[in-house]
Order: structure tokens, then C-alpha cells, then sequence
């Protein structure tokens, strides 16, 4: 459960930061801000002024042009909500389901990736291994048929 919560402060903050250069930011900023407010009984403006100091720092990054500057801001703001994301979470892990209520309505619900499936048939005089590659992330070999002419299998 807690490895759950912690994917999910993970995704809410990418989420998070992704809002803060966007147009909806000032409703995710509403809804963010009145989660963790009611989580830690700090008032909504409180945490509201926390956001925007975030926000800030990342649109000055973007206004230098300066990429590095830009990523830095992003990742920084990024760790910095995931933890908070992830203390309220494991302090109540009955508020999950608020937090991905408020992402989905802001349309940042992350999405599963999609897996990609490569099959490969080979005939022929086949000796060792073939490989055909993308991005190996994990992989699995399954073996099927004769092995090759001479039946042996790689």
C-alpha cells in the first residue's frame, strides 16, 4: 500500500508542476491548496502562497530561456510537493482517493503506458540470437518451434 501512495504523490506532483505553466492553473491551484489544507489544518491561502512561490521560481526559469534553469525549477518543485504529497498520503491513506478525484477532474489522471509487443519468427538456417531493439526496458525470450535446422536451440 505505502509504494502505491508513494507513486501517486509522485504522479500528483509531475501532475502538479505540470499545472503550474498551464492555463488551469489558478482551479489546480484551489483544489491543491484546500487538499493539503485540510489535511494539516494550515489555511488554504497559506498553502496557496506556497504553490505560487513554486510556480514563481519555475516561470522565472522559463523566462531566462536557460533550459538547465527551467529543469532545475521543475524538479525542485517536483520533490518538493512529491514529499509533501507523500507525508499527507501515509498520514491518511484514505485521502488517495481525493487526490486522484482532483486530478482526474483537472485532467492530469496519468495514464498507464502502453506496452509495446514485438513478435519476430525467424526460419530458415538460424544460428545464435537475434535481436531486434527499441528501448529494452524488460524483455522476455520465448522459444518455440525446432530450434533451427540442426534442432539445436541457442
Amino acid at each position: 500500500m505505502e509504494a502505491e501512495l508513494v507513486a501517486l504523490a509522485s504522479a500528483g506532483a509531475t501532475a502538479l508542476v505540470q499545472q503550474m505553466v498551464g492555463e488551469g492553473w489558478e482551479r489546480a491551484r484551489t483544489r491543491i491548496a484546500a487538499f493539503f489544507a485540510a489535511r494539516s489544518g494550515t489555511d488554504a491561502e497559506a498553502v496557496g502562497a506556497d504553490l505560487d512561490a513554486a510556480r514563481d521560481d519555475l516561470l522565472r526559469a522559463e523566462r531566462t530561456g536557460d533550459q538547465d534553469a527551467v529543469d532545475t525549477a521543475r524538479d525542485e518543485a517536483r520533490v518538493e510537493w512529491r514529499a509533501r504529497m507523500r507525508r499527507s498520503l501515509l498520514a491518511d491513506p484514505r485521502s488517495a482517493d481525493e487526490l486522484r478525484a482532483i486530478l482526474d477532474e483537472l485532467g492530469t489522471e496519468p495514464q498507464p503506458q502502453p506496452g509495446t509487443v514485438i513478435n519476430n519468427t525467424l526460419s530458415g538456417d538460424v544460428h545464435g540470437i537475434a535481436f531486434q531493439v527499441g528501448t529494452v526496458g524488460r524483455m522476455t525470450n520465448h522459444l518455440s518451434g525446432d530450434g533451427g535446422a540442426d534442432g539445436r536451440r541457442p
